[in-house]
């Protein structure tokens, strides 16, 4: 067998931008982290068949595959890991392994994307955004630069103006950012601004993911999951993080899931940065304690039925002694609830609520991976849904949402 031409040096050539259709085909991910933690979202949305190959990842990637997004191989790469491959992405520090990556891509005529060294690939990722099912992808050689104009062009399409904006830096500070419940599309505008100018991007497990693809090279993202039950960085090194990069005379945006202050301990990051002197700007999120429900059918409040309803993190359980909630007072209150992180203690928590009061018929809809493409809504009552979420296999994250509100529109709502 011929052996494949080297290809040519980069320099001065025109790469050929074209759209790969990835669909169900085998796509190598090699390395673990935070390169592939930005690109595999996108990779991920492709519906490509990938496959990461890695002693170790994020605990966001491997959130990812604990979902079952991606397959884990947990073990350095070995030649033969590229059989019938579509596409490669290299993205370990070892320049060695990456070569070796590079290399078998050549001889098996497959596309090879590396994050280290762009001049030795056969494939290049471009700075790339949507909107409106459009997708916007810019090579210039210059991420800086790529980015730019591809914030630009998206910006432009969603306000219709399609005028260029100046790249503009922030000073250092911190921006607690409120990304939403999960849906790329549902972050504020000024929320997406400030994360386009970040020098740091500190990000939570539910912030929405497809946005860190977004980014410019440049941009550090530095991953502050917290896995129940599992892996997670704990509060005051993230309160740490924030403080030492925006000292070193960084913009930080500390994107989070929902809203900064509701159960998101945007509270105590912004006393300890103020604590350390330095300015913070809070940008409000749409919480999810609203937004999950309603993206499932279900109004937390609806007139000549409800006047209130009362959002509880259900992450300790009505007889741990840490609980601060007074569950008798809840039962009786005739209003909806919303319980937030409370999937592995609903069963204790709809046994205290029915003990004061509340009819075990009541109904409770858990809606799991809210504004998500992978969200499902699954349906009980107070009596039932102990049952239900264990026969239904249901994982965190999800919101569960208990009182008449559930069954409102039901008739009307079609997902």
């Amino acid at each position: 067998m011929t052996a494949p031409t080297p290809h040519p040096s980069t320099e001065g050539r025109t790469p050929y931008p074209v759209g790969l259709l990835l669909a169900g085909r085998r796509v190598v991910v090699v390395g673990g982290g935070q390169v592939a933690q930005r690109r595999l979202p996108a990779l991920i949305a492709s519906g490509a068949d990938l496959h990461l190959i890695s002693p170790v990842t994020t605990p966001a990637v491997q959130a990812m595959a604990d979902a079952g997004e991606i397959t884990w191989h947990a073990r350095p790469y070995q030649e033969g890991d590229l059989a019938d491959a579509w596409y490669v992405l290299v993205a370990t520090d070892d320049p060695a392994v990456n070569a070796a990556v590079s290399a078998e891509a050549e001889r098996a005529r497959v596309f090879c994307s590396r994050s280290d060294d762009a001049s030795a690939a056969t494939a290049w990722t471009p700075a790339s955004g949507r909107d409106a099912g459009a997708t916007v992808a810019v090579l210039t050689g210059d991420p800086r630069h790529s980015a730019a104009l591809r914030d630009a062009i998206v910006d432009g399409l969603r306000d219709g103006s399609l005028a260029v904006r100046q790249y503009r830096s922030h000073g250092a500070g911190v921006a607690l950012v409120g990304g939403g419940p999960g849906d790329p599309d549902l972050i504020t505008v000024r929320g997406r601004r400030l994360l386009a100018d970040a020098d740091v991007v500190v990000a939570d497990r539910l912030a929405p993911r497809e946005l860190l693809a977004e980014l410019p090279e440049h941009v550090e993202v530095i991953d502050a999951s917290k896995i129940p039950y599992g892996r997670f960085m704990a509060q005051e090194a993230i309160n740490r993080t924030l403080i030492e990069h925006a000292k070193a005379g960084k913009f930080v945006v500390r994107l989070k899931g929902g809203d900064p202050y509701v159960f998101g301990r945007g509270g105590e990051e912004l006393l300890a940065c103020a604590e350390a002197g330095l300015p913070v700007t809070v940008v409000p999120g749409i919480s999810s304690s609203i937004s999950v429900p309603a993206s499932a059918g279900v109004p937390v409040t609806h007139r000549g039925m409800t006047h209130e309803f009362t959002v509880i993190s259900g992450h300790v359980g009505p007889d741990d002694e840490r609980s601060l909630t007074n569950w008798e007072a809840v039962a009786k209150m005739s209003g909806t609830l919303v319980l937030l992180m409370a999937v592995d203690k609903i069963g204790a928590i709809a046994a205290r609520l029915v003990e004061h009061g509340r009819p075990a018929d009541t109904p409770v809809a858990i809606v799991q991976e809210g504004t998500t493409a992978a969200q499902r809504r699954v349906d009980a009552t107070l009596g039932t849904v102990a049952a239900v979420v264990e026969a239904e296999g249901v994982k965190p994250p999800a919101v569960i949402v208990i009182g008449d509100v559930v069954n409102v529109l039901a008739a009307a709502f079609r997902p």
